[in-house]
């Protein structure tokens, strides 16, 4: 058709050239025509390449609408350039120069632009004053605009929006001009739709990075070759050296802080099994981990990548073991308390028979000091059983308001000598603002003075600087208000094995006749008994702290 039609013009042309409709002066004349229509859509398309290639993926409709109103007068009058967005079922005024109050509304139903939308054609438009009367568009009666061009804006057969053009001029656009501004309107559609699909994965992108970022606990992305792909640089407390960016490291050195891989690699695990991978690590500063690897695959299931999942379950370890422990402690308990009666009486007994033969005198001399000794072991013995009673709850005292400060300074009363003795200072940091809490208080001296007694020993290796700090404050947390006593010490700590082995009843380490190994056991039943704990943070060669929380408000059951 387009070459027929060429045909016919070069007829007409020649016809024109032998004289047979015209003379020579008509001849140069329709040439001349010719020439400058040529030229002058050279030019258009000029322009609209020009506006394309000034419009970036990333800018805004009403940049867009800027950069293009800068250079279409060079191509076609505009006095106005407005662009409405199909959003839903509404046509929506989203950018114009100049500007209008109705940006953001949406455009009348009965409006030249809906009339777009329904035939999908592009059409010019000069207005007469009755009829720029009834347009409900209001930038044709602000601007006063009589001539309009507009264009269905078309991508994949569906109108997305309308480009409409204006002018003050009348019959500003012709006929044969409607070409170019349907080329106008299919390069600002194309481009419209490029910005949308840009923003579309932009908003993608930016909600996983937001949501890998908001995780608490460290997740990488990391390639084959152990390289960090990704990272959400929540690493606090892994033992790598924390230093850079994070992408390009290696994660063994970044995240373990070694200089070869691990020597059991869950990647290698991964890409054995193609699965994912699990195994609990614990460090040698008792931190402990799970760690998880699932696999990322390729659309031909080679693996791509593998996700780095790190939980530190270090607290939720510890809590395990003391709800393991007060298990172990209810069971015991209940054995000791009946071992306790049973011994109680007889032993009362043994005891009160030989103080009866001390007193009265008639014994030999060489027999006063093995008499003294089975005194001396009957005593000890009461007091264990005592502990027994007390670790099972058996000896149950009353409650009463009480303030941990004031137990605080009659344990001190009663052990402050003995601890002096052994050169220990003792600093003392209490809040002098505590509120008092339900609490026995003989327990709770028995309590303390166990650990008191527990930091002096574990000072006995030290030869000077032995410190002995007790603090005493109120921490907040969810579930209420708590009073904590620390007591810490700068002795020779406890090994990890043994961490979570000193709860345990006759659990010691030291010498046979220092100790039984009842006296954390019997305090935390204690602390356990008033609704709270107590906790435990160690490292060898750097001290221990004990911290007793007892609640504020806890209910006596």
């Amino acid at each position: 058709m387009k070459n027929q039609h060429l045909i016919n013009e070069k007829k007409h042309l020649i016809e024109q050239l032998t004289g047979i409709h015209s003379s020579k002066i008509n001849y140069y004349s329709e040439v001349k025509k010719r020439n400058e229509e040529i030229i002058k859509q050279n030019n258009r398309l000029e322009i609209i390449h020009q506006i394309i290639k000034d419009i970036n993926i990333d800018m805004s409709l009403s940049d867009i609408i800027e950069r293009v109103y800068q250079r279409l007068p060079l191509a076609i009058h505009c006095d106005f350039l407005g662009l409405a967005l199909m959003q839903d079922d509404d046509l929506i005024m989203t950018a114009m120069i100049p500007n209008c109050d109705c940006t953001g509304h949406p455009v009348p139903f009965k409006s030249l632009l809906w009339r777009a939308v329904r035939e999908s054609q592009s059409k010019v438009y000069s207005l007469t004053e009755e009829e720029r009367a009834t347009q409900k568009c209001p930038p044709i009666k602000k601007m006063d605009l009589i001539s309009l061009a507009i264009d269905p804006l078309i991508v994949k057969s569906n109108v997305i929006g309308v480009l409409m053009i204006g002018s003050r001029r009348e019959n500003a656009y012709a006929e044969n001009e409607v070409g170019f501004t349907r080329q106008l309107a299919d390069q600002l559609a194309i481009c419209i739709e490029n910005a949308r699909l840009y923003e579309q994965v932009l908003n993608s992108k930016t909600e996983w990075e937001e949501t890998f970022r908001a995780l608490t606990d460290p997740i990488l992305l990391i390639d084959q070759n152990y390289n960090i792909i990704r990272c959400n640089n929540q690493l606090n407390g892994l033992p790598g050296q924390i230093n850079g960016k994070p992408e390009k490291n290696k994660c063994y050195r970044y995240i373990w802080g070694r200089d070869t891989k691990c020597d059991a690699c869950l990647m290698d695990e991964v890409n054995r099994n193609q699965a994912p991978a699990y195994r609990r690590i614990q460090l040698e500063s008792g931190k402990t981990f799970d760690v998880h690897y699932y696999p990322v695959f390729k659309p031909n299931r080679r693996i791509y990548s593998v996700i780095h999942h790190i939980k530190d379950i270090t607290e939720q370890v510890k809590m395990e073991a003391q709800l393991m422990q007060s298990d172990k402690l209810a069971a015991i308990g209940e054995m000791a308390a009946g071992v306790a009666h049973e011994l109680n009486s007889p032993m009362t007994v043994v005891i009160g028979n030989s103080q009866m033969i001390m007193r009265d005198g008639e014994i030999e001399e060489n027999s006063v000091e093995l008499l003294q000794d089975v005194i001396n072991c009957g005593l000890r013995c009461k007091r264990i059983i005592q502990n027994l009673l007390t670790f099972s709850r058996q000896d149950q005292r009353p409650m009463s308001r009480t303030n941990l400060n004031k137990v605080v300074e009659s344990v001190l009363s009663l052990v402050q000598y003995q601890i002096n003795r052994s050169n220990v200072d003792i600093i003392l940091n209490l809040d002098p603002h505590l509120p008092d809490v339900l609490a026995n208080e003989q327990q709770l001296d028995q309590v303390l003075i166990n650990l008191l007694l527990n930091a002096r020993d574990a000072l006995d290796n030290n030869a000077k600087d032995k410190k002995i700090t007790i603090t005493s404050k109120i921490r907040k947390a969810d579930k209420g208000e708590y009073i904590t006593v620390t007591i810490s010490d700068n002795g020779e700590g406890i090994p990890a094995e043994n961490i979570m082995k000193i709860f345990n009843p006759f659990f010691t380490s030291k010498e046979t006749n220092r100790g039984t190994g009842l006296g954390l056991s019997v305090s935390l039943g204690i602390a356990e008994a008033h609704g709270g704990t107590i906790e435990v943070n160690s490292a060898p060669g750097h001290g221990s702290c004990f911290t007793l929380v007892i609640p504020v408000n806890h209910q006596q059951v």
